[in-house]
C-alpha cells in the first residue's frame, strides 16, 4: 500500500431519481420527478480504486455540475497524478495551491469527491474500514432527522406525519422560505405535530442580524435546540452580535468554510455549535481537523450533509462516528433522492443509520450502473 501511486481520476455525472422535492431559502434543491445530478468520482491506484461524491447545488453554494466536473478533470486531477495515495496531508496542500481559497476555502465540493475516494481507495487497499484507517470510531449507529421544508403550516404537518411514518423521531426544519409571521406558524406547526421530538431550524443565511434576533426570541419557547445559519456566511460582526443576544443555541455551517473559520469565531466568542459537513470543508481531511478543533475548544459538534446519494452518506456516518455526535444529524439523502448504483451500502432502520463496516466506505458501487447513469 505504501507504494501506490495515483494512476487515474474519472469523473461521472450521474442522473439519479427524485422521490420529494425539497427546497432552502436560496431556491429549489430538488424536484420529485426530475432527475438529481450528483458527481461521482472514481481514483484508481495500481488496479485498487476509491469513490467520492460532488453534490452541486446552486441555490445553496456557487459550484456547478460543469464546474465541478472541468475542475475535477483540468486541476486536481493533473496535479495528483503519481503522487503517493497515503499522502493526504500532501493532496490537501497541494489542492490548496492548484486552487486557491480566495474568499472560500476554492471549489470544496471537486476537491470533497476527490478526498473521499481517495479515504475509500486507502480504506480498501489496507482491507479496513475508515474508522480503523483513523483509529477512531466512538459509535457504531449515528440518528437521523427528518428535513421538513415547506410554505404552510398544513404542508409541513403532512411532512412531519410523513417522517414519523418512517420511524423518524427527530425534525430539521427550513425557515427563511417566507416572512417572519409564516416561519413562526411552520416552525409551530412543526412543534404542535412532534411535541416531545429533538427540533432545530436552518435558516441557511436567509435573515438579517435585527430579523434573526427577533426570530431566536419568538422560537425560544417552542423547544428549538439550535439555530442554524441565520446570517450570511461573512457577517463574523453581525454573527457576534447575534450570539449575545440570542436565547438559542446559534449553529454556524456556512460559515465554516475552512477549520481557520471556526478559530475566528471562537476567539471573537461567536459560535455555540459548530455543524460538521463534509463537502463543505472540501472532504474528510478538512473536516477531521474542524471537528477536532472543535472538540478542544468546547464547542459542541452537530452534524449535516448536502442531499448526499450513498457515498456522501457513508463519508459523513464514518466522519460523525469518529466523533461520537451524539445528537440527530441531517444526512438527509435518503429522504430526497435514489443510489441505485450502490449495491453493499448503508442500512437505516426507524430513523438510525449503521456506520458501515466494510472497507473503506463500506460502500460496494456498480460501475456499469454509474455508466448507464451518466449524464455528461
Amino acid at each position: 500500500m505504501i507504494g501506490l501511486t495515483v494512476d487515474r481520476v474519472e469523473t461521472f455525472a450521474v442522473a439519479l431519481p427524485t422521490v420529494r422535492s425539497f427546497g432552502v431559502s436560496g431556491g429549489s434543491v430538488a424536484v420529485k420527478g426530475t432527475p438529481s445530478i450528483r458527481v461521482l468520482v472514481k481514483v484508481s491506484a495500481d488496479g485498487v480504486h476509491g469513490w467520492g461524491e460532488a453534490t452541486p447545488i446552486p441555490a445553496w453554494t456557487y459550484e456547478t455540475t460543469e464546474s465541478i466536473v472541468s475542475t475535477i478533470e483540468n486541476y486536481l486531477a493533473p496535479a495528483i497524478i503519481g503522487r503517493p495515495v497515503w499522502d493526504l496531508d500532501g493532496i490537501s496542500r497541494i489542492f490548496d495551491r492548484t486552487i486557491n481559497r480566495g474568499f472560500s476555502i476554492g471549489a470544496p465540493l471537486a476537491k470533497s469527491a476527490v478526498d473521499v475516494a481517495l479515504h475509500d481507495l486507502l480504506g480498501r487497499a489496507l482491507n479496513v474500514p475508515i474508522g480503523v484507517l483513523w483509529g477512531q470510531r466512538r459509535t457504531e449507529d449515528i440518528q437521523l432527522a427528518w428535513i421538513v421544508s415547506g410554505q404552510t403550516p398544513d404542508e409541513v404537518t403532512d411532512c412531519v406525519d410523513e417522517g414519523r411514518a418512517h420511524g423518524y423521531e427527530a425534525f430539521k426544519v427550513k425557515i427563511g422560505l417566507n416572512d417572519e409571521r409564516t416561519d413562526l406558524a411552520v416552525v409551530t406547526a412543526v412543534r404542535t405535530a412532534a411535541p416531545e421530538a429533538p427540533l432545530w431550524v436552518d435558516a441557511n443565511q436567509a435573515y438579517t442580524c435585527d430579523t434573526a434576533i427577533r426570530m431566536a426570541h419568538l422560537l425560544q419557547d417552542l423547544g428549538v435546540t439550535a439555530f442554524e445559519q441565520p446570517l450570511p456566511a461573512n457577517d463574523v460582526a453581525g454573527q457576534k452580535r447575534l450570539r449575545a443576544a440570542s436565547p438559542l443555541p446559534v449553529a454556524l455551517d456556512e460559515s465554516l468554510r475552512h477549520p481557520t473559520d471556526l478559530a475566528t469565531f471562537v476567539k471573537l466568542d461567536a459560535v455555540d455549535v459548530a455543524i460538521a459537513k463534509v463537502q463543505r470543508s472540501g472532504g474528510l481531511m478538512l473536516s477531521r481537523r474542524l471537528c477536532q478543533l472543535a472538540e478542544d475548544c468546547g464547542v459542541r459538534l452537530m452534524g449535516s450533509g448536502l442531499t448526499d446519494s450513498d457515498i456522501g452518506l457513508a463519508a459523513s456516518l464514518h466522519l460523525f462516528a469518529a466523533f461520537g455526535i451524539g445528537t440527530p444529524v441531517d444526512l438527509n439523502g435518503r429522504q430526497f433522492i435514489e443510489s441505485p448504483y450502490a449495491t453493499t451500502t448503508v442500512h437505516l432502520d426507524a430513523g438510525r443509520a449503521l456506520v458501515p463496516t466494510g472497507p473503506g466506505l463500506g460502500v460496494e458501487v456498480d460501475e456499469a450502473t454509474v455508466r448507464e447513469l451518466a449524464a455528461l
